[in-house]
């Protein structure tokens, strides 16, 4: 490299010195030649300098350092792990969509809240409740941490049965308003997050019913949309086919004057049975799920589903008692019902209703929810569940509860006990303490039992079912003229009618307690029936445990059943102590050895015990008395070898502490 020195001129800013003029600085004299020198430079040290990073670099500059080893190399490890972090969290998102349970559905996850519509809230001063007095209450089911409600039957009908007999089974009967108000209900329904299931009763019409008329009239198609049978009609008495009863009692054949037939009826006489050996007739009833599905609903209820068929030879049905005069018999139960219940053929029509409901299924969060009445016999009525491949409903609707005999610690622990043994593998439970066709609670077996009833109801495992008024104790009403004591109106508050109507009357009679045992009043009391029953929706909605986990048998007898609820992986344990007899002492440290000596009341049916300890070797409960205990363990019982024939899970379910999840594969 040279240098060039010009003696006695110095240049310290490479800005051209003032001090040369243009004629000096190019000047050809040869008497101040430059000097030069020699320097020896590391070629390689020049280039280093000269290329040192700088910032705002040009990108042809930048792209000389990229290829260099220390640049290259840690670029090259910060992709592939960028790679093997994304590698790894699809395979870990993929490990816990595999391993993870199914999420409950919304049928399972909630309490479902059972609403008699013309008993609930009237809105417009005619005494008979309607879906804007549902719509009004909202409020209250969302108070009651519940998010499912149940509508019985509203269709357009007579009400001969109740609105059983529909005489339009696309319309509202005008009792309780329009289409229009039952759109209004069902958005805002909806707008709070809640859901909606309906009746649908598919065995009969109302005789109004459009269809039977033109039956009656051999219109068309609709001839044989009904069952018609030829009849003998002398003096005015008619010869029936055969001796079929109705439910109701008597014949279950009506003559009709119009086609000069009978017809077969299984509820009352102004309820015609449909031909379902009709293809057209089961075309009619998959339209009528197509409408209301269409309409936004999220489920239906079925009713009267073992009455679709009937044999087709007519054959007198067997008399129970074998020695009875066959003249005399009148009554349903005069009678084994083997050619008109439950018939070869049943469950496939069922099994196509299911279809039907599934393609408005598809979308996200709108599965169609279908449920189903049961039957007398417990083993036909889990065949309503379908089997493994073939689903029906998604539960027939369990009674076990509301038609025992008696009342006591084993009768309860036998009602439970023969739904969960028999219910099929994988299947979901569910429990009902009332219905519109039983008496309440208070009624029924006594006040006393309504809490410890109602602790039972939301902590077994399934889905529990309340009819409206049980959450505050509501009783029958005390008359000899009403015929429906257990459908009188909703007690809201203590005004008149127990502001139910602000009409002058109401349909029946608001009961006379509706002052002490209402809504409104039972709010402000901390340890109110209505409080109680919030707490346990609550407890139910919180708590792994009792929402998904094992149940199993601890103890019973004449007046306490006890069983507990737990999750694999958690060792926090639910054991409820249920008293539905007398006063009783028990040593429950005797029955679990692994017990902790002492357990915490988590809930009681006495507010004031909430939170004490409680010695295991000695619980006490009083009649009517019901206990929730929490303790720790590390050996809950399902693991008990002594109790391996006491225990159920439905949807079997595992918690990992570390990562706080759910899995399966336990």
């Amino acid at each position: 490299m040279e240098l060039s020195e010009k003696g006695g001129v110095e240049n310290n800013g490479f800005v051209q010195n003032e001090a040369f003029d243009d004629k000096e600085t190019n000047t050809s004299s040869q008497e101040e030649m430059p000097k030069t020198c020699i320097v020896d430079v590391d070629p390689a040290a020049t280039e280093e300098l000269a290329l040192k990073p700088y910032a705002g670099m040009p990108k042809e500059v930048l792209l000389k350092f990229s290829s260099q080893a220390r640049y290259r190399v840690t670029r090259e490890i910060l992709f592939w792990l960028i790679i093997a972090a994304a590698i790894v969290l699809v395979c870990a998102t993929i490990a816990i969509i595999a391993l993870s349970p199914k999420c409950l559905d919304w049928w399972q996850a909630s309490p479902i809240y059972q609403i008699y519509p013309r008993s609930f809230k009237d809105s417009n001063m005619d005494g008979n409740g309607d879906l804007k007095g549902i719509q009004e209450k909202l409020d209250h089911i969302m108070y009651l941490n519940i998010k499912t409600i149940w509508i019985t039957s509203f269709y357009k009908s007579p009400l001969k049965d109740l609105g059983y007999g529909a005489e339009d089974f696309y319309d509202i009967d005008p009792m309780f308003g329009s289409m229009s108000d039952f759109e209004n209900l069902l958005s805002a329904i909806h707008d709070r997050g809640l859901k909606v299931i309906m009746d649908l009763i598919p065995n009969h019409t109302s005789d109004k019913h459009r269809w039977f008329q033109l039956s009656r009239n051999r219109t068309g198609k609709y001839t044989d949309y009904y069952i018609w049978q030829d009849c003998t009609q002398a003096a005015g008495l008619v010869t029936p086919p055969n001796n079929w009863v109705s439910v109701f009692g008597n014949s279950s054949w009506q003559f009709d004057d119009v086609r000069k037939q009978c017809y077969f009826h299984q509820f009352g006489k102004d309820e015609p049975d449909l031909n379902f050996r009709s293809l057209a007739v089961q075309q009619e009833i998959h339209d009528i799920i197509k409408f209301w599905l269409g309409k936004g609903i999220d489920g239906f209820s079925f009713s009267a589903l073992k009455f679709l068929l009937e044999a087709t030879h007519l054959r007198d049905e067997p008399q129970v008692n074998k020695s009875q005069n066959p003249e005399s018999i009148t009554a349903y139960s005069q009678l084994y019902h083997d050619y008109t219940t439950t018939q070869v053929g049943m469950h496939d029509i069922i099994r196509s209703f299911r279809q039907t409901m599934n393609q408005f299924s598809s979308e996200p969060g709108r599965y169609r929810f279908m449920g189903s009445d049961g039957h007398e016999d417990i083993e036909a009525t889990m065949m309503y569940y379908g089997t493994t491949f073939i689903q029906e409903a998604d539960f027939p609707f369990n009674f076990n509860l509301i038609n025992m005999k008696n009342l006591s610690g084993n009768s309860i622990f036998e009602a439970v006990n023969l739904w969960m043994k028999n219910m099929p593998a994988g299947k979901w439970p569910n429990w009902a303490v009332g219905s519109p066709n039983a008496a309440r609670i208070s009624s029924r077996i006594g006040k006393e039992y309504v809490n410890v009833m109602n602790m039972l109801l939301l902590t077994l495992p399934g889905t529990p079912v309340t009819y409206y008024g049980e959450e505050i104790g509501m009783e029958n009403i005390v008359s000899e003229n009403v015929t429906f004591p257990e459908k009188s109106p909703m007690q809201w508050d203590g005004e008149v009618n127990a502001g139910f109507t602000e009409g002058n009357s109401s349909w029946l009679p608001v009961n006379s307690d509706y002052q002490s045992v209402n809504v409104e009043i039972q709010m402000t009391w901390s340890n109110s029936t209505l409080n109680l029953y919030r707490e346990l929706t609550l407890l139910r909605n919180s708590e792994l445990p009792i929402h998904r986990g094992w149940m199993c048998y601890v103890w019973n007898d004449s007046n306490v059943f006890v069983y507990v609820r737990e999750l694999d992986g958690l060792d926090r344990v639910f054991m409820m102590v249920l008293n539905f007899g007398q006063e009783s002492t028990i040593d429950l440290k005797a029955i679990v050895p692994s017990l902790p000596s002492e357990a915490i009341i988590r809930l009681s049916t006495n507010f004031s015990n909430a939170g004490k300890a409680v010695n295991t070797k000695l619980i006490k409960t009083e009649m009517g008395e019901g206990l929730v205990l929490e303790y720790k363990t590390a050996k809950p019982v399902h693991t008990m070898e002594a109790f391996q024939g006491n225990c159920f899970v439905a949807e079997k379910a595992c918690y990992s502490s570390a990562f706080n999840l759910l899995y399966v594969n336990c």
